[in-house]
């Protein structure tokens, strides 16, 4: 493996929001969204961290579990923010109602990409003889779904906007990490793609899910079910764990390979940001700078 390149202090991370971008720190997230009058909502919030607290939960394949866990909850967080904002207040959905909308998405992307691959792939199952062979085609089904969904609803424009923030929060990153100023101009000349996205998570998730749930073997419907969500923890923890490697390892010709799926993949999900959204994402890791620094003593 190539040699391993000294760490930054802390891997900074985003997510793209409605006209807006979120940003995280090791002990601060914040959040920016463009208004609809043109100004700026900017708010941050201390990240209550369980595995500082107990630091078992921070071994290696727990502390993607618990990263994941975090990064959902902070994200509906941003999200529910970025859908107060971003639209006129009359036009604002009740915490209720934005409760309500997250938990029929979050059921319908597991209906779409567990359940539903787990029953039409029970069925394949009765007529191929290979336990081994039935879970790799139910994997590559599964990613084929994805792509299909991604490529869908990339065509649609608030959801094209989104991608655009998406790459705006990565160029953002990429500028800080090669301490450049955090400039519209000099942030846009970087890439829209960033070997630590969420997208490369995703896609490692899918790819691992083919050998883990292979252990399973072909099992009755309600088992093939419940294994694939019973197995959820598991893949998180080692597609965390190959994130973290290839951080660690930029310059790694085998962590690279396994990295350059989700990096054409995010051609999918990322798109070229305009100046005043570069702006949105600089705002917000200012502000997350800026909370560091008043955490840190002598800063």
């Amino acid at each position: 493996m190539a040699e391993e390149t000294t760490p930054p202090a802390h891997f900074y991370g985003g997510q793209a929001v409605v006209e807006g971008v979120m940003m995280r720190g090791r002990d601060v997230w914040a959040v920016a969204v463009r208004r609809p009058a043109g100004d700026l909502h900017i708010e941050s919030h201390d990240i209550d961290s369980v595995a500082k607290r107990h630091p078992a939960l921070a071994k290696p394949l727990i502390r993607g579990v618990i990263a994941l866990g975090q990064a959902l909850a902070i994200g509906f967080r941003a999200l529910s923010v970025s859908a107060r904002e971003s639209v006129p207040e009359d036009e604002r959905l009740s915490s209720r109602q934005m409760g309500l909308s997250m938990a029929i998405a979050a059921l319908i992307f597991i209906g779409l990409f567990i359940v539903l691959p787990a029953i039409a792939f029970r069925w394949v199952g009765r007529s191929v003889d290979s336990s081994i062979m039935v879970n790799a085609l139910e994997g590559v089904f599964r990613v084929a779904l994805f792509l299909g969904y991604l490529l869908l609803i990339g065509r649609t424009k608030d959801i094209r906007r989104v991608f655009q923030y998406h790459g705006a929060e990565h160029k953002t990153i990429a500028a800080y990490e090669d301490e450049q100023p955090l400039v519209p101009e000099r942030v846009d000349e970087y890439s829209t793609l960033h070997v630590r996205c969420g997208t490369n998570f995703l896609l490692l998730v899918m790819v691992i899910t083919i050998f883990v749930f292979a252990l399973f073997g072909n099992p009755g419907l309600w088992w093939r079910i419940a294994s694939r969500i019973v197995a959820i923890p598991i893949i998180a923890g080692i597609a965390f764990e190959l994130l973290r490697l290839g951080a660690r390892f930029p310059r790694s010709r085998v962590i690279h390979a396994l990295m350059v799926p989700g990096l054409w993949l995010q051609k999918i999900t990322t798109k070229p940001p305009d100046r005043p959204q570069i702006e949105v994402a600089i705002a917000s890791f200012n502000e997350v700078l800026r909370r560091e620094s008043e955490l840190t003593p002598g800063t």
